[in-house]
């Protein structure tokens, strides 16, 4: 049976110097998913996906693709854009295409597929000066593609890119995605993972933070906005209500933040029986924004 985990990670440690970039992380990326590696810039990204392609050497800690030690055939099943490729400036899509095909010894028939699929197909016979940087990205994962590779790699897709560029982009890695192909991504930008990857794991300054299915890690939690006259008292009854995570005075009210989900009729009521009147009470989702900034700053 194939293993449902295309790429294991355990305990990888990546030194340069007295600089820990990579601080023993260890993570799967299951097969099938669109997998967003997101860290601010500095959190060892490039180190990781560097060490996976075997670019780089960890210092200490093993890895796995396709459930077995990586070797050359393995990476034939990868597609990678690591940094753009050098493409000629004066040349076709398609020559370009052609020549990177001969260099790689595969794909040379795959070409009006992945030109289709970046939707490039009509463009196919301008030459590459003409592309715009959105158009230029988009063939450089056309080109990582050639030959229907089960993995695909990318570091930064969308960085330098202008906001049509972006959603292009994305929108070519959702496909990408749904038809299939697993793809491991890495990006500092919250809202790209969000919009575009289903599991995630988030580095800060070497260290894995957490990893998981993306709508359990950004999970918005709910916070409660609570006001009374009597503000110590409020405090001390608030604090004795089942399920409270924190309570936090912000601008003379309190925000709440409970473990499990509570109406603000279950807590109007609790305040009310042990004698406190609330003069104000309202429920705040937590952004996203604001997830990931705890995440990664606490």
């Amino acid at each position: 049976m194939e293993n449902t985990h295309i790429l294991s990670l355990h305990q990888i440690y990546k030194n340069y110097g007295a600089i820990q970039a990579l601080k023993g992380v260890s993570f799967d990326v299951p097969a099938g998913s669109v997998f967003g590696i997101l860290g601010p810039n500095g959190s060892g990204k490039t180190t990781l996906l560097g060490i996976v392609m075997d670019v780089l050497k960890a210092n200490s800690g093993t890895y796995s693709w396709f459930g077995q030690p990586s070797d050359n055939d393995h990476r034939k099943r990868i597609g990678t854009l690591l940094e753009t490729p050098n493409f000629y400036h004066y040349y076709s899509a398609v020559r370009n295409l052609q020549i990177t095909a001969a260099i790689k010894g595969r794909g040379a028939d795959d070409i009006e597929r992945v030109l289709k699929l970046a939707n490039l197909w009509e463009r196919k016979d301008s030459k590459f000066s003409t592309f715009s940087l959105g158009m230029k990205q988009r063939l450089a994962i056309a080109n990582a593609i050639l030959g229907k590779p089960e993995v695909l790699l990318l570091d930064e897709p969308t960085n330098g890119l202008d906001p049509s560029g972006i959603a292009e982009i994305r929108d070519l890695i959702r496909q990408l995605g749904e038809s299939g192909t697993t793809v491991i991504m890495a990006s500092h930008m919250l809202d790209e993972v969000e919009k575009v990857c289903n599991h995630v794991a988030i580095l800060k300054r070497g260290e894995l933070i957490t990893t998981g299915h993306v709508d359990e890690v950004l999970a918005d939690e709910d916070m409660v906005e609570i006001s009374a006259a009597d503000l110590p008292k409020l405090e001390s009854v608030l604090n004795a209500l089942p399920g409270v995570k924190s309570v936090r005075r912000h601008n003379g009210s309190f925000q709440v933040m409970f473990t499990e989900s509570k109406t603000a009729e279950q807590i109007n009521k609790h305040c009310f029986e042990q004698g406190v009147t609330l003069n104000y009470l309202t429920t705040k989702r937590k952004s996203l924004e604001a997830r990931f900034m705890e995440l990664t700053n606490n």
